[in-house]
């Protein structure tokens, strides 16, 4: 027979089982899924959890409360223990001797597992990132006379299950025993577990314990219901104990409570507005809690951007975690609630300026930029509050309803550097000029006549502005027109033009006139004449226009403008008009080109020389 005789001839598959290392997969949780190490009590407190809910349902008449959580650390062991629905010996050897396999999948434990916090059986696997050895001691519930199961789980992948009789847990339910290890004493130390227990147990339905081993009555994790849950006897009271609430987990004083209500997801919680202004488009974590148990208190999605005014506390009970169960799953349910939530928060945004102006009054001067998000894609918070929003003006920070109660007519400008080029003199010309260069600001002053008919809006442009500038006499141009000649050379490699006009604030020697758009255009037709020929020039060539030139205006009113016109010495007149232009661009605050930064610098100096001649 042929080699190729037995290649065709293979013999039979053999079917093998995956080796699990296990070492390796507790590494894999720790660096990869869990966030950190604490996740071990939560997911002690979470299986406690749902055990205590199956049991609830096999024994539904039990009064709430006869079942609960008893946690207890001395140092040298931690113990979860529960009055659950319990363990037999063939659910050890199912549930827990197999790895990725949830006891909550048995429709023999629940026939809903919408019922259970937990849904990856992984949880107990998180117990070996601070012990070396997880011993169960279990009875189950479902059987009178069940005899107690004794696990013991260790980190090599090893474990043992014994039988044990009834007196060894004369009770059903669950004890999950863990021997920490040294390197973990930052998260098994007694008061750490008890802080851990209250931080992701706060909220639990069910009465959960603790114990530090020092004799002392067993402190209550959980004494208090939400505090939404709770019974107050005034509104008052109740937004009073909300607020307070709020200040506890947030650490800041709210501006005020959103109370959060969503019967069909059966989520229930507040929402606190940041008292402070916060940096546009930053998102703060929520706190979400899923049945009680918290899931995560870094919550982003839960709401939607533009929301960053306010942070949540919630607890849900259809919300999906990952399989982390430390954030939620993204699919339709999360963003029906998100959709909800952004309703929640239009509401009261909607209720405070129909009903409290002072609290509309702080809470615009704290989050503007917010609503102005909002405003954007919500037409009734637009019509609501745009005439209330502050906006920078050439009468200073106002509301556009005051604004548009002095100017008929609304010039807005495309960037901040043109609002600060012509903002003195277009306000000592008496037109209203916006600032449109910030976030929005441009889009929503330009809807302003859909909110407040009659007003009109405009783009500012050079034209306008000059339109508004006095010229000067006939007999005065002429005799400025050999200084304004060589100023317009010596400016025309900035493509610059020079006019002589009369304007307020006479402080203001010039005014650089001169859009961004402009410049861009300058810039490629520059571009294009460096280009000439080939494809890349043929193309710029195409798309190049008459390129709109800068306007340096000179004025006539301030002493230093009349002194440089009346130079009849040709240099000295040129480093003058240099220097002009110089300071007029260095007060529009946009970006120097190099060129100008060199004129600046030039024309400093040669100033300076001429001033030393003369006094010497």
């Amino acid at each position: 027979m042929t080699p190729h005789d037995n290649a065709a001839h293979p013999g039979p598959a053999t079917d093998r089982t995956f080796q699990v290392d296990l070492r390796g997969l507790v590494d894999l949780l720790s660096h990869h899924l869990y966030s950190s190490p604490r996740v071990y009590l939560r997911e002690l407190l979470q299986n406690a959890v749902d055990a205590l809910t199956a049991r609830r349902k096999l024994q539904p008449g039990v009064l709430a409360g006869a079942f609960g959580i008893r946690l207890y650390a001395d140092g040298s062991v931690i113990r979860v223990e529960d009055d659950g629905v319990g363990l037999t010996e063939d659910d050890v050897h199912t549930f827990l001797a197999t790895i990725g396999r949830s006891s909550k999948r048995a429709d023999r434990i629940a026939e809903q597992r919408a019922d259970f916090i937990g849904q990856f059986g992984i949880g107990l696997l998180s117990c070996f990132l601070v012990a070396d050895e997880i011993h169960v001691l279990s009875r189950s519930a479902r059987t009178p006379d069940a005899p107690a199961v004794e696990w013991r789980g260790r980190g090599d992948g090893s474990y043992s299950v014994r039988v044990l009789p009834v007196s060894a847990r004369p009770r059903p339910g669950t004890t999950v025993t863990l021997t920490p290890r040294a390197d973990a004493g930052e998260w098994t130390r007694p008061a750490q577990v008890h802080a851990l227990a209250r931080h992701f147990g706060s909220l639990l339905r069910h009465p959960v314990t603790f114990d530090d081993g020092k004799g002392d009555p067993a402190t209550p994790v959980n004494p208090e219901p939400a505090p939404w849950a709770a019974s107050y006897p005034t509104p008052g009271a109740r937004s009073r104990a909300l607020a307070a609430y709020g200040e506890e987990i947030f650490g800041f004083a709210p501006l005020d409570t959103i109370e959060l209500d969503l019967p069909a997801v059966g989520l229930r919680g507040i929402a606190c507005v940041l008292p402070d202004t916060v940096a546009a488009g930053r998102r703060h974590g929520h706190r979400v809690h899923v049945k009680g148990m918290l899931l995560s208190d870094q919550a982003e999605e839960i709401l939607p951007d533009w929301a960053f005014f306010v942070r949540c506390v919630v607890d849900a009970e259809s919300l999906r975690p990952t399989a982390s169960r430390e954030s939620l799953y993204e699919d339709d349910t999360l963003a029906a609630v998100r959709d909800a939530l952004a309703e929640r928060l239009r509401g009261w945004i909607s209720q405070a300026a129909a009903s409290d102006p002072d609290l509309l009054a702080r809470f615009l001067q704290a989050h503007h930029l917010a609503v102005k998000s909002l405003a954007v894609h919500d037409d009734e918070i637009l019509r609501m509050l745009l005439p209330w929003l502050p906006f920078e003006t050439t009468d200073g920070h106002t509301t556009l309803d005051e604004f548009a109660r002095t100017h008929r007519t609304v010039l807005i400008t495309s960037s901040v550097e043109e609002f600060r080029q012509v903002a003195a003199i277009a306000s000592a010309a008496g037109l209203g000029v916006v600032n449109g260069g910030y976030t929005y600001d441009r889009e929503l002053v330009h809807r302003l006549p859909e909110v407040r008919p009659g007003t009109t809006v405009a783009d500012l442009d050079p034209a306008t502005l000059t339109a508004h500038l006095d010229p000067v006499e006939r007999e005065t141009e002429l005799a400025a027109a050999a200084f304004l000649a060589l100023a317009r050379d010596a400016l025309a490699v900035f493509d610059c033009d020079v006019a002589l006009r009369t304007f307020h604030p006479a402080s203001a020697p010039a005014l650089l006139v001169d859009s961004r758009e402009a410049r861009h255009e300058r810039t490629r037709s520059q571009l294009a004449r460096e280009q000439q020929g080939g494809l890349w020039g043929d193309i710029l060539g195409s798309l190049r226009q008459e390129a709109p030139r800068a306007q340096l205006i000179l004025n006539q009113l301030n002493p230093l403008v009349r002194t440089a016109v009346a130079i009849s010495e040709p240099e000295l007149a040129r480093t003058s008009a240099e220097a002009l232009y110089g300071q007029a661009v260095m007060l529009s605050r946009r970006p120097l080109k190099p060129a100008e930064s060199s004129l600046i610098n030039r024309s400093f100096l040669d100033l300076l020389a001429h001033a030393l001649r003369k006094d010497s």
